[in-house]
């Protein structure tokens, strides 16, 4: 069986692992992505935190005759844009609980 590390190594890797997570979730701020929906009609940038950071609307959407269509479409772009946030958060978290030398068996998060 192999030898486990004594508590003062296992509680210095934690203490360790969960700066480490802290950066990793700070950075997740800075890492941006764009949602679209209608073929590009509506944008919607954010951060990969979920922070919006801007929509852009296509000119052709301003029409009264176009606010439930462009409603919907606003929606659509906020929700691909959520996916992609999470699907860039969770690649960035992985990369960080890969890094991070942790005894056999210890799981994340604490």
């Amino acid at each position: 069986m192999p030898e486990m590390p004594d508590l003062n190594a296992i509680l210095e890797m934690a203490q360790n692992a969960q700066a480490e997570l802290q950066k990793a979730q700070d950075n997740l701020d800075k890492i941006e992505v764009e949602g679209q929906s209608g073929g590009g009609l509506v944008k919607v940038r954010a951060s990969a935190k979920g922070r919006i950071i801007s929509v852009s609307l296509d000119d052709s959407l301003l029409q009264p005759s176009e606010k439930t269509m462009a409603e919907d479409l606003i929606v659509a772009a906020l929700n691909d844009t959520r996916a992609k946030a999470d699907q860039a958060a969770n690649a960035e978290m992985e990369k960080m609980q890969s890094s991070l030398p942790m005894p056999p068996g210890f799981q994340m998060p604490f």
